[in-house]
């Protein structure tokens, strides 16, 4: 390259690069102040955005409000007092927003496509936290699966159950399935099979009994009787309430002191049995 048109090349970039020096030394000297105020509104807005969502939070609680629903709304008032402080802000230094929130609209839209699972997760999430099917503390049984819901986020539902054992479950397939919900407790049923010449009455007295004793069972809402009559017993159906968190060991405990009870008033628990008979051969 010859050595003039390599020093005006020179000389051209250095006048770019002094156009765009002067340009931004004239910013700071136009709008010093203006950045030093935004500044500091953005501190202080970010400051009064950390306690008007702990206040409304709080209020919202106070009003003895669902502590997920409480913490979700004080997180929209939180973000809302951002929005409108980094709007002013943007202001404060000489940039327009009706840009920024074009821009913002299509960078959404285009997000939006390419996460549309997530979104539809959050969307299940505001709906259950608004709606309310169920709250911290219940259990619940939905897409084949048990347990005491912990936490309830907007984009999964996470639920323990006795194991300890932590399932998590996207909030979109929750929203629109069949729920059950039986708060703390969760059913129980067995059936016992009595001899066909026990004491029937004296067998379902037993029983109830059994139930009433046992501190951990929902006596109130149990329910005993006669379920079918089989081949070689009388069935007794037993439907008890138990708290889910231990709900299997209870469950054994409650079978083992039905088993004691019904032995200790000699009422015979049913065994399958059939009887035989041979035909003699015919007298001739």
């Amino acid at each position: 390259m010859p050595e003039n048109e390599w020093i005006e090349r020179m000389t051209d970039e250095l006048k770019d690069f002094q156009k765009i020096y002067d340009q931004i030394v004239q910013f700071f000297v136009n709008y010093s102040f203006q950045l030093v105020g935004a500044l500091i509104i953005l501190i202080i807005g970010l400051f009064i955005a950390g306690r008007f969502g702990n206040m409304v939070r709080k209020l919202c609680e106070r009003h003895h409000m669902d502590v997920t629903l409480s913490r979700f709304i004080g997180n929209i008032a939180r973000v809302s007092v951002i929005f409108v402080v980094a709007i002013i802000c943007l202001g404060k230094i000489g940039i327009s927003i009706g840009p920024f929130l074009a821009a913002v609209g299509a960078i959404s839209l285009g997000a939006g496509l390419a996460i549309q699972g997530l979104l539809s997760n959050y969307s299940a999430g505001l709906n259950i936290i608004i709606v309310r099917p169920f709250v911290v503390g219940d259990t619940i049984t939905v897409q084949g699966v048990t347990g005491v819901v912990e936490e309830i986020k907007l984009a999964y539902t996470l639920l323990e159950d006795e194991d300890k054992v932590r399932i998590l479950i996207p909030n979109r397939h929750i929203i629109g399935e069949i729920i059950h919900n039986s708060r703390e407790t969760k059913l129980a049923e067995t059936i016992l099979g009595v001899a066909y010449d026990s004491d029937i009455d004296k067998a379902l007295e037993v029983v109830r009994k059994v139930l009433g004793d046992l501190p951990d069972v929902d006596a109130t809402n149990s329910q005993v009787g006669i379920d079918e009559f089989a081949d070689s017993s009388i069935n007794i159906s037993v439907r008890f309430w138990l708290p889910t968190r231990r709900f299997h060991s209870l469950r054994f405990a409650v079978n083992q002191a039905l088993l004691n009870a019904l032995r200790e008033a000699d009422i015979v628990i049913a065994f399958p049995q059939r009887e035989v008979r041979l035909l003699g051969e015919a007298q001739t």
